[in-house]
């Protein structure tokens, strides 16, 4: 069964940091772009960040460079959503999917298709 599991999540006082998993299991994730997405309470999914498979090229929402950091391990069939200085509207269900070229989502000024998303796993950043 192909399955995107995200981890790390948790409470963070603002101005921490979380580092996000999203393994894969039932496939290799070297062939796929991943893209890591959030829902926060009353708001729709948004797009946070991407990277690309061919050539790892990255991909930001413009209000979270610089904070948020993508990366990817594929020997350990992960890829990895650094979060630095955290803010209380970070808050939310921080999704993971595979992705390939298309418009049903802008990260940046590049366009993908989501094929799967992970179950989620909920960022809470408060004092």
């Amino acid at each position: 069964q192909l399955q995107l599991v995200e981890s790390g999540g948790g409470l963070v006082q603002p101005g921490g940091s979380l580092r996000l998993s999203c393994t894969a299991s039932g496939f290799t994730l070297d062939y796929y772009a991943i893209g890591w997405f959030r829902q926060a309470p009353g708001k729709e999914r948004e797009g946070v960040s991407c990277i690309s498979a061919s050539d790892g090229s990255t991909y930001y929402a413009d209000s979270l460079k610089g904070r948020f950091t993508i990366s990817r391990d594929n020997a350990k069939n992960t890829v990895y959503l650094q979060m630095n200085n955290l803010k209380p509207e970070d808050t939310a269900v921080y999704y993971c999917a595979t992705l390939w070229g298309g418009s049903q989502w802008y990260i940046g000024d590049r366009g993908w298709h989501v094929g799967s998303w992970g179950q989620g796993t909920q960022v809470t950043v408060s004092s």
